[in-house]
């Protein structure tokens, strides 16, 4: 009798007192970085100052060969959102803001010097299922801070899962990063203060006054370091002092004011005294804008689908999960987002064959994926179609051109294989193809 009243105290103990406290689900931060570069980063170049990321690393798990599906605004923050490729969502390009009021009233709007002529969406819309509907039905409290860049009011973050928002407006950067932020005087009640920093503001205050029963996920996407590239005043004039040139400086304050962030966020958790129950990504929407070296390509120069345009910084810190310090080089896309949250939230595998994007928890726990093919879509320019395939990379043009590199042994895509009749080339090209009819919208 006695042993049984142990065992069911211990059993009250692993299943009920969780639940009260709270404690059942981890809390998910996910802070999504825009235009920050695969090589901006302290770890990997000592120009950065990172200090906090550099510690999230340590301590968590970092995917080396992550990648976007489409390297644009939009379209990747609809990929993660979704986990499906953008293009099957017929966002090939970046939503345009041409009312002044940053809104368009279109569904479709077209790029006067797209090669395809395609259209492309202006608003994710109310049908597709997000990461934050999912977690709503798992119980969670979804907070939303920052960019965008999905659509205008009908929408918003709050028509799509998320039960709170702030800083959201209809554009896709801001005016400047100090006051006036925007054409439409969103957040007009700062004055005189970093956006990045008002953003922060914002999530620690979160944080710290959450008190609610169940779990929740607070997304922080920033504008952060898109351009107009404007860096915080103080941080400029350290890295001027050090001999920075003034663009170096700049870019170089933008990187470390969202690294100050990132180190902000943390400490609210850690004294929330939740941080051994709070997951952590850090992710960018694309390649940087300047110099991706030694990746090639990055956010313009028609080479986004290089490395240096699709390949972005992403790491995670799952308490328990990840082991510190770990890394991953297998291939990964950010829709791979969605189905990992959604199987973290409920406990179970997310099945569905609408998306494209996998389960990280396996890498997580330190179990490779099944390999897999990952692909690509661009407009804009005459580039416009990949697909990974392990080491290998195709690329296709337009204009008929294909380039296939080892992107392992030959990271700065210097060497084009095409045409060294290596049965790989004759493969990838058959799957593109094949991709291509399946994912790629046909308009008459």
């Amino acid at each position: 009798m006695k042993n049984n009243k142990v065992v069911l105290i211990v059993f009250f103990y692993i299943v009920f007192v969780p639940n009260l406290m709270g404690q059942s689900k981890p809390n998910i931060v996910l802070l999504f970085v825009d235009d920050w570069g695969w090589s901006d980063i302290g770890f990997r170049n000592d120009k950065f100052f990172t200090p906090n990321i550099n510690q999230l690393k340590k301590d968590g798990m970092e995917f080396t060969r992550a990648y976007i599906p489409t390297p644009t605004c939009s379209p990747s923050r609809a990929s993660l959102l979704t986990g499906k490729e953008a293009i099957r969502l017929e966002m090939p390009r970046h939503i345009e803001q041409v009312n002044p009021d940053g809104s368009n009233d279109e569904k479709y709007g077209y790029w006067k010097n797209d090669p395809a002529n395609m259209p492309s969406i202006n608003w994710l819309p109310l049908e597709e299922v997000t990461y934050a509907e999912v977690l709503k039905k798992q119980g969670y409290f979804n907070m939303f801070i920052g960019k965008w860049h999905l659509g205008h009011e009908p929408y918003y973050p709050i028509h799509q899962g998320f039960d709170e928002m702030f800083g959201t407006g209809n554009w896709g950067h801001p005016k400047s990063y100090y006051p006036d932020f925007f054409k439409d005087n969103l957040l007009e009640d700062y004055s005189e203060k970093y956006l990045t920093d008002i953003l922060t503001d914002k999530a620690v205050n979160f944080i710290s006054d959450y008190n609610r029963e169940g779990p929740f996920m607070m997304s922080l996407w920033y504008y952060n370091v898109h351009s107009p590239h404007v860096g915080r005043k103080d941080l400029v004039e350290k890295y001027l002092e050090k001999g920075y040139d003034k663009k170096e400086a700049i870019y170089a304050a933008m990187v470390t004011s969202m690294d100050e962030s990132v180190g902000r966020v943390r400490a609210a958790l850690k004294d929330k005294g939740i941080n051994d129950n709070t997951i952590v990504l850090l992710i960018s929407d694309q390649g940087g804008f300047f110099s991706n070296a030694p990746l090639s390509g990055g956010k313009i120069g028609g080479n986004t689908l290089g490395e240096g345009g699709s390949r972005v910084p992403f790491l995670v810190y799952y308490p328990g999960v990840t082991r510190a310090g770990s890394v991953s080089s297998t291939p990964i896309q950010t829709i791979d987002v969605f189905p990992t949250l959604a199987e973290i939230a409920s406990n179970k595998a997310f099945k569905s064959k609408e998306i494209q994007g996998v389960s990280l928890l396996p890498e997580l726990k330190g179990t490779k994926l099944k390999p897999r093919n990952l692909f690509f879509y661009r407009s804009y320019e005459d580039q416009y179609a990949a697909i990974i395939s392990g080491e290998w990379k195709l690329i296709k043009y337009r204009s008929g051109k294909y380039e296939l590199f080892n992107v392992v042994q030959d990271v700065s895509e210097k060497n084009n294989l095409t045409g060294k009749d290596l049965s790989i080339e004759k493969k990838l090209k058959r799957k593109i193809k094949k991709w291509e009819k399946r994912a790629v919208p046909v308009y008459e």
